[in-house]
């Protein structure tokens, strides 16, 4: 729960209103002289890790009546008393592997999960979890199963409180400390109202406004150094080439996104899917984009800064008149080059994007039916959902 913070009652009186508490986590580097004992501490944890899904596959295939599926106390039971054969890692570690491994296969709903290899070309990054009470302040390190630790920005951590957390390996090699903490939610005034936002390839994203994100093609600004670094053999420089690009990315959409919190109260955003288009001729620039990645950043920063967020359908967005309702604008994949358009029942000028955009925003405002099956009067058939207005939500609303 939050703490409290009191406001005026304009009747008199003080409102006292409960401000949420939200997680974050603070990701820190890990200076290099540990990264040797971090690498054989990863390698225990991966042990354990197999044992788990080797002894949970086991258990839950019998064929007898003792089948079931082990929970995380059952794997903690099995593995009291094996840090003695280990000289990295402690007991809460290992509790917290058996745990983590537990409920990680029940959101996968699977009987075996993928094995972690320790060694060779297929190796496993490093993951190293452990309890809040494992990892403590000593001095200006950080101690870990009798192990002191230094980071970078450690003033992060002044008067932080954190949780479980975990040391994690990036493709690079570098290990970085993961650490959940619980942060106040701040409270602002957005000075516009709302904002929709359509996503696609030649620009990122594109607002109700008219703002826009252009596709910065990342992949291919890097794609001769990366070639380059392939043919010569030189991995840990291909990975470095890689991380570089990542970065890129997510600094624009990290930027893109923090304006549009700080300017809008109620963001929406289609539910254009890029799983499915990274299955055509289009993934590389459908992956390169980082849809999202950016509707991530978009949804926990609405939550931190108290504001509205909303993913909508999107379906014939991009061809309806955002004036009048009609569907005339360009279809199919020869219609993708047409960029700017004349609606043939009202004669208005539309850029496409803008008006997808915009379309967006009208059709989160759609009555809906929140009775079930029943059929609903507020309901708005969906070839008119585009079209409505405030003044038209008024008329639906008369006529029921």
């Amino acid at each position: 729960m939050g703490k409290n913070a009191h406001a005026e009652n304009p009747c008199g009186g003080i409102i006292t209103l409960l401000l949420p508490l939200l997680t974050r986590t603070l990701r820190l580097k890990v200076r290099r002289e540990a990264y040797a004992w971090l690498n054989a501490a990863a390698a225990e944890v991966n042990e354990i890790y197999n044992y788990c899904n080797e002894t949970g596959y086991k258990a839950a295939t019998r064929t007898d009546i003792k089948r079931r599926w082990m929970s995380g106390f059952d794997l903690c039971y099995l593995t009291a008393g094996a840090s003695q054969y280990f000289e990295k890692i402690g007991a809460s570690t290992i509790q917290s592997i058996c745990v983590h491994y537990a409920q990680k296969r029940i959101a996968a709903r699977r009987v075996k999960l993928r094995w972690r290899v320790s060694r060779g070309a297929r190796r496993s990054l490093g993951w190293i979890p452990f309890k809040a009470a494992g990892l403590k302040r000593k001095g200006v390190c950080l101690r870990f199963a009798g192990k002191c630790f230094r980071v970078f920005d450690r003033e992060r951590l002044e008067g932080v409180k954190w949780q479980g957390g975990c040391f994690a390996q990036d493709p690079v090699g570098d290990w970085w400390l993961c650490l959940p903490v619980k942060q106040e939610g701040q409270e602002s005034v957005a000075p516009l109202e709302a904002v929709g936002i359509d996503l696609g390839l030649k620009a990122i994203a594109v607002t109700s406004d008219g703002e826009r994100l252009e596709a910065g093609r990342w992949t291919l600004r890097f794609a001769q150094k990366l070639a380059s670094a392939q043919r010569r053999g030189h991995k840990r420089q291909a990975k470095r080439i890689h991380r570089k690009a990542a970065r890129c990315r997510a600094d624009a959409l990290h930027k893109f996104s923090r304006q549009i919190v700080d300017r809008y109260q109620n963001i929406v955003v289609g539910d254009v899917s890029s799983l499915k288009l990274a299955k055509t001729r289009m993934a590389k620039s459908v992956l390169d984009s980082g849809w999202g990645m950016l509707r991530n950043f978009l949804e926990y920063k609405s939550q931190q800064a108290a504001r509205g967020f909303e993913v909508v359908d999107e379906k014939n967005t991009t061809v309806t008149c955002f004036p009048c309702g009609a569907l005339t604008g360009p279809r199919g994949l020869n219609g993708l080059i047409v960029r700017s358009w004349v609606c043939s029942n009202c004669g208005a000028l539309h850029e496409r994007d803008v008006n997808a955009a915009r379309n967006t925003l009208i059709g989160s405002r759609c009555w809906t039916s929140m009775r079930g099956n029943e059929p609903s009067h507020w309901q708005i058939l969906p070839s008119s959902a585009y079209s409505v207005r405030e003044a038209g939500i008024e008329t639906a609303r008369a006529a029921a």
